[in-house]
């Protein structure tokens, strides 16, 4: 039996999760592409860390990629760029529809830019050097057990790591919420608490003495904590394999390529998850030899 190539399966997959999205923006749009077939496209594009010109290019000499994603005829490059420009941000962070998990984890990263230049930042422009390193902050949530992300906030760097985390809580259903000393302060407990969750975060020496009053509520469990590793592989592993540099020159852009990194992160996952259980499933048990 021949293995389907995971791109293949990828995109199979993208098309299940997209099939709400409206296909096309107007009754008078000329229907030559829909809104899932470019939607695919910016996903393989970011899957493969290409260009625009690149994933175009990888179109033309790929007929089975084609076929997957349904194109009949190959759009230009600036089609993509045009669509990439109207997406909405809503959209494609609604895409990560998950919402449920035993333990979560909070945590933030950076995400360079390439609007500058290293040479005029530094050399050409010595005279008025840059005086705080600007990147884009992704502070996220995830599913300790399946390693998928929950939800995301995406702000212009550097920022505090608390800023945003009764926010990315808000719609989430957990029993734990685990996280670093960044986020321990008495509102994100008892917040946790409010969400009958129970919290795992790292205690400041400031605030340890507080914590002892209040009994039960606020055990810390070393084995539930250590879960929070986790989310430091995903970061690891969205940068090695998506790149950890954007190209948007605006920072809606560079939201909107961040999204499509995640997103493709999860399919990329539950196509690993699914190959895994199918294998598990199909496993036989070995003979026993006396």
């Amino acid at each position: 039996m021949i293995k389907k190539p995971e791109l293949i399966s990828f995109i199979e997959l993208a098309k299940g999760k997209i099939r709400d999205v409206r296909r096309y923006d107007s009754k008078f749009s000329n229907k030559i592409y829909d809104n899932h077939q470019k939607i695919i496209i910016l996903f393989v594009k970011e899957r493969l860390k290409l260009t625009y010109r690149g994933v175009i290019e990888l179109l033309y000499v790929s007929s089975e990629i084609c076929v997957a994603i349904g194109l009949k005829r190959i759009p230009k490059h600036s089609t993509l760029v045009k669509f990439a420009k109207r997406i909405s941000a809503f959209l494609l962070d609604s895409l990560l529809a998950i919402k449920k998990a035993e333990i979560v984890a909070v945590d933030s990263t950076g995400f360079e830019t390439e609007s500058k230049s290293y040479y005029y930042q530094n050399i050409y422009n010595s005279k008025d050097k840059q005086k705080t390193r600007r990147y884009d902050k992704l502070s996220i949530t995830i599913d300790t057990d399946k390693q998928l992300i929950l939800s995301q906030k995406i702000r212009r760097g550097p920022r505090n790591d608390n800023l945003d985390f009764k926010r990315l809580l808000k719609e989430l259903k957990m029993r734990y919420v685990v996280a670093d000393k960044g986020y321990d302060s008495k509102a994100n407990n008892h917040f946790v608490l409010r969400k009958k969750a129970i919290p795992h975060i790292a205690r400041k020496k400031n605030t340890r003495a507080y914590y002892e009053k209040l009994g039960k509520k606020l055990i810390f469990d070393e084995d539930i904590y250590h879960q929070r590793s986790k989310v430091e592989t995903v970061f690891s592993v969205i940068k090695r394999k998506y790149g950890s540099i954007v190209r948007g020159k605006s920072f809606k852009s560079q939201e909107k390529e961040i999204l499509c990194k995640l997103n493709v992160y999860n399919l990329d996952r539950e196509v690993k998850l699914f190959s895994l259980l199918i294998v598990g499933f199909h496993q036989s048990p070995q003979p026993k030899y006396l």
